[in-house]
């Protein structure tokens, strides 16, 4: 698969409190106070930070531009930066390359250049958002690799990376999930591949297994909780599988069960998020939440689906915080309890949408000291009180803009400032891409 079509596109611890969040999952790439390291904030996707202190409900709304990254490839698109304490990694929908800037190279709307970027498959585009663990970078390429690179870079602009897992395919959006020196990633034709984290001794690794999901096309990022790997496929034939993170004993292992909502037309769309023994993923009709520990079964059946009875399609990979979980569908951010409400059926508890042009939601929502953050496909950048606003609609309590209509990019949020990937329409395809950093009166 070469460079994401635009067009195409258009169209189709610290760790211990994330751990408790997540059901007890701890993990090697945890985020902590000053970090988001990997996507959705932890390694059970939950997409909420625990630490932040200084954006909340009363003062986001002074949020404006603080720096944005330029000079790098073509959109970014799904890939969601990674934020340690001195850098910001994300790749682009281009060059497919990892690039890496500075958090501290600018202030008040100031432009940035990339640091140094990491070489990966040319024309190729990547979508897998980066993840940091133990000195390293790891990115997955649209050409079937697994790239690994020193996160300190290499001393020049342009980097090689340190080594190379071989996959059968390319890794969609899906994005390295590291626990006890593995690293886990999915693929398009529906693959879980784990590789040793360290690498091999070689240029180019083999994996130490493979989970195979027969349907579905292309699995998402994965989760983990409790000595499991939860991935999803999605689109046609879509479902959830649960794997055993220390694999079967074999090169090719299945998974210890699989999970789809009753109606066979109503796929599995996100990646999961899993917390307090409950597994959430998007599904076409809006939302479904599968026990995390199975059901004794080879196939099974969400507790209970959440949505508003129509055909609205969910993409995004949805957020877990305080009782209640969010996730993008269609135009609108969608808030459920996370314990349903007691019928196989949930409508939301209230849903947030943005005034002015409205677009889809692909953005996966994430949560910090009250406030949750998405991104919209008009340009913006959202932000609702995670508690509602006591009706059934809430409107947003901040919109920053990009100045590009993609804005699937997760946000990130760290010691009050905001990153978001996308782009800029008035540049080339090649040059489009940007990232965006938001904060307090831009300082």
């Amino acid at each position: 698969m070469g460079r994401l079509p635009r067009l195409a596109y258009l169209v189709t611890v610290v760790a211990l409190a994330v751990a408790a969040v997540a059901g007890g999952a701890r993990s090697d790439s945890s985020s902590s106070q000053s970090t988001w390291t990997t996507f959705h904030f932890d390694n059970a996707r939950t997409g909420y930070n625990p630490f932040e202190t200084i954006l909340g409900p009363g003062n986001v709304q002074f949020l404006t531009p603080k720096w944005i990254g330029m000079n790098m490839g073509g959109l970014v698109i799904s890939s969601s930066p990674a934020v340690t304490k001195t850098t910001v990694f994300v790749t682009d929908s281009w060059f497919g390359r990892l690039w890496a800037f500075s958090k501290s190279c600018g202030s008040g709307g100031s432009f940035c250049d990339p640091a140094w970027s990491g070489l990966m498959a040319a024309d190729y585009g990547s979508e897998s958002s980066p993840t940091v663990a133990n000195g390293f970078v790891y990115a997955g390429s649209n050409d079937g690799g697994l790239y690994v690179f020193n996160a300190r870079g290499c001393g020049s602009s342009e980097c090689d990376p340190v080594w190379v897992g071989q996959m059968s395919a390319g890794t969609l959006d899906s994005s390295p999930l590291i626990r006890h020196g593995v690293v886990y990633i999915g693929t398009h034709d529906n693959r879980l591949y784990a590789f040793d984290a360290a690498g091999c001794g070689n240029d180019t690794c083999a994996p130490l297994w493979v989970g195979v999901g027969p349907t579905g096309q292309g699995f998402t990022s994965p989760a983990f909780a409790n000595g499991v790997v939860y991935v999803s496929s999605i689109s046609s034939g879509g479902k959830l599988y649960a794997f055993d993170a220390n694999g079967c004993g074999s090169s090719t292992c299945s998974p210890l069960w699989k999970g789809a909502p009753a109606d066979s037309s109503n796929f599995v769309e996100s990646g999961p998020a899993v917390a307090n023994g409950v597994v959430f993923v998007g599904v076409d009709h809006g939302l479904a939440a599968f026990a995390a520990a199975g059901c004794g079964r080879p196939n099974c059946r969400p507790r209970w689906t959440g949505s508003q009875g129509f055909d609205e399609f969910a993409f995004d990979t949805p957020a877990v915080a305080n009782g209640f979980v969010y996730i993008g569908v269609d135009a609108t951010l969608q808030v459920y309890k996370t314990t349903g409400c007691g019928s196989k059926t949930c409508s939301p508890v209230w849903s947030g949408t943005a005034s002015g042009s409205q677009a889809e939601i692909l953005s996966s929502p994430t949560v910090a000291n009250g406030v949750v953050y998405v991104g919209e496909n008009s340009m913006k950048v959202l932000a609702f009180d995670a508690a509602g606003c006591g009706d059934s609609f809430c409107g947003p309590l901040w919109q920053g803009f990009t100045d590009d209509s993609i804005v699937s990019s997760s946000p990130s949020i760290v010691d009050g400032v905001l990153y978001i990937g996308s782009g800029n329409r008035f540049y080339p395809d090649d040059q489009a891409g940007r990232v965006y950093a938001f904060s307090l009166d831009g300082s």
